[in-house]
């Protein structure tokens, strides 16, 4: 929108910085920052107010945080998603393809997990709707946002996998890319949303993943850089820094009211559409395994859940104290607060390997 204002920078020169993405990104995190800022304590008491008892904690597991964490209001992420939005739509290149594709994986999600949130509030219940219903409509979105991935990006390019590390090296897998779109986005969507579950623990390793992906964007959008590098340009994806942009800003906002004792959580309507985001962003630059290097801290917490439930339902023994992974440290003895601060050290050494891909060819 304020990209609109280029048009009259030959009567104000000074109108022509909005012609660069790394302004417009700058921008964009301010904008959003300022929103949560001044809107957060509105919403967080909105939301008390309608919620009553707040998130549902679920009775198996610690302990500690039925005492501590019950009466904590829920669906924080309504704050995250309406400041990404206003940010995007004043900061970003409407015009943009990728950009409505992003944003709207984000949307879905995020409306998918408000419904899920919802259902949680209002049944006092830490079950929401139906997993295979909700699973499905994730695969929707997802489905819907690859395929114009590949109709928007040229051959074989739209169908092709890139691999780090290793120079000119992509991999075309067909049609078959849309079962990897898919895969991405809905477990990437998935893996932020088991990661959500200690004051600050997911919002930290999203403004880290986000702000990763903003440069990986800037790049393989830029073609002069991306060929220095020696990676494979996709021409347009530049401007989803300014989408990353205004989710660093609103993480940041968000975390000054989700920091240790947090007084919102972002629940399943930012988790989902922030993990939803991230996958959408990796699909679109063409950097889908660098995702799972960056978003590692996400991973390792997916896994550790599919081996807790793979190993018990086996041979009826866990191999951890308690799933997900920081769980099992919080049954361990950690202080809540170590394990968040640590969980956030890997995430920033996970996010420097992810970018050494760009240059270790």
């Amino acid at each position: 929108m304020l990209l609109e204002l280029v048009q009259f920078s030959d009567q104000f020169g000074a109108l022509n910085v909005f012609r660069y993405i790394t302004f417009r990104t700058g921008g964009a995190i301010m904008t959003a920052l300022l929103f949560m800022f001044i809107f957060g304590p509105t919403l967080i008491n909105y939301l008390r107010a309608k919620q009553g008892k707040g998130q549902p904690i679920r009775d198996d597991g610690p302990e500690s945080h039925i005492i501590a964490k019950q009466g904590t209001p829920t669906m924080g992420g309504l704050g995250i998603l309406m400041a990404l939005l206003i940010s995007t739509l004043l900061w970003a290149d409407l015009n943009n393809v990728y950009v409505w594709i992003v944003l709207l994986v984000t949307l879905a999600f995020g409306a998918i997990g408000f419904y899920d949130d919802y259902l949680k509030v209002t049944k006092h219940s830490t079950k929401g709707f139906s997993g295979r219903i909700k699973f499905l409509l994730e695969v929707i979105v997802a489905a819907a946002a690859t395929a114009a991935v590949m109709w928007y990006q040229p051959e074989p390019l739209n169908m092709s996998l890139a691999i780090p590390f290793v120079k000119e090296l992509m991999i075309n897998l067909g049609p078959w890319f849309l079962l990897l779109g898919i895969f991405v986005i809905v477990g990437a969507g998935n893996a932020v949303n088991l990661t959500d579950g200690l004051d600050g623990l997911a919002i930290v390793p999203v403004m880290i993943a986000a702000a990763t992906f903003g440069l990986i964007s800037y790049l393989v959008g830029h073609k002069l850089f991306a060929d220095y590098l020696q990676i494979h340009p996709v021409a347009g994806t530049g401007e989803l820094a300014v989408l990353c942009g205004a989710v660093l800003g609103a993480g940041l906002g968000f975390l000054w009211f989700n920091a240790p004792p947090a007084m919102v959580f972002m629940g399943d309507t930012g988790s989902l559409a922030l993990g939803g985001m991230l996958g959408a962003m990796a699909v679109a630059t063409k950097h889908e395994i660098v995702l799972g290097i960056v978003g590692g801290l996400f991973a390792l917490e997916t896994i550790s859940v599919i081996v807790q439930v793979i190993s018990f339902k086996l041979t009826g023994k866990r191999v951890f104290r308690m799933a997900p992974l920081h769980h099992h440290y919080e049954q361990k003895g950690w202080a809540e607060q170590t394990i968040v601060i640590r969980f956030w050290i890997v995430a920033v050494i996970l996010a420097l390997i992810g970018l050494s891909t760009l240059k270790l060819r």
